[in-house]
């Protein structure tokens, strides 16, 4: 069964306003667009019923970069790269674990491992209890700086939404895998060590108006800010990452 929040390709799309030094860009049905749509930030109006309306919410500077950066994954490549991607998505979530089959390991080799792009996962627990469990695991692993190896094999034994695959037996079975302590993860599996990380991302996801995952938002070296909604195509991140000015290497 698939979630109506997780179906991405045909999602309303909903920006968020951005003040200090924030700009904020749309990019929504790129298959059928020749070139991306730079929309500045408009004035703070109500949101209407058509598809591409502007749905604003003011956080400050401050709360902003707290909201993209806090409560999160550690960073996934090179911390001094001049570009960002911050992803929102749940564990259990179809069109995430497409992204992560069909475009994330292009990303990886073309502009995290070339220093280009560093990236940050936020959890966005939508879809049933497996999800925070699952998120919570993640963040358990990352205590043994194992988050990203812990992440990747999440979403390798995928196998659909609420059927199981990510029940508590089968989050110790990825640990073990993956070479953990375990009475260490177990410890911090029965504590609910990070749980706290987890619902704050949530929180997070939810101020900047998220309704589904995955979802994605490319921060460029001078703070530009785009937001990518479903599991877009790799060359649709291209177009995004290459529009955004970067420093000459």
């Amino acid at each position: 069964m698939i979630h109506p929040p997780s179906l991405g390709l045909g999602a309303v799309i909903a920006t968020i306003a951005i003040i200090a030094s924030f700009t904020v860009f749309n990019v929504t049905n790129m298959q059928q667009q020749q070139e991306l749509q730079f929309l500045p930030t408009p004035s703070i109006t109500p949101p209407s019923s058509s598809a591409d309306s502007i749905a604003q919410q003011p956080p400050s500077g401050t709360i902003l970069k707290t909201t993209f950066l806090e409560n999160s994954s550690p960073i996934l490549g090179d911390p001094n790269a001049p570009v960002t991607i911050v992803e929102f998505g749940d564990y259990q979530c179809h069109f995430c674990n497409v992204f992560f089959h069909e475009t994330e390991h292009k990303i990886l080799e073309n502009y995290i491992q070339t220093g280009k792009v560093k990236m940050i996962f936020k959890d966005f627990t939508i879809i049933g209890p497996d999800s925070k469990s699952a998120a919570n695991a993640a963040h358990c692993a990352q205590d043994q700086n194992k988050f990203w190896e812990y992440h990747d094999i999440l979403y390798n034994n995928w196998t659909g939404e609420n059927n199981g695959w990510a029940s508590s037996p089968n989050l110790l079975k990825f640990a073990k895998d993956i070479d953990l302590d375990i009475d260490e993860f177990t410890e911090c599996m029965t504590d609910n060590r990070h749980l706290n990380i987890v619902e704050s991302s949530n929180a997070d996801a939810n101020m900047l108006g998220l309704t589904g995952t995955p979802a994605f938002f490319v921060i460029s070296p001078d703070d530009k800010v785009v937001k990518i909604t479903g599991a877009q195509p790799y060359e649709v991140f291209v177009q995004v990452i290459e529009s955004m000015q970067m420093p000459s290497s």
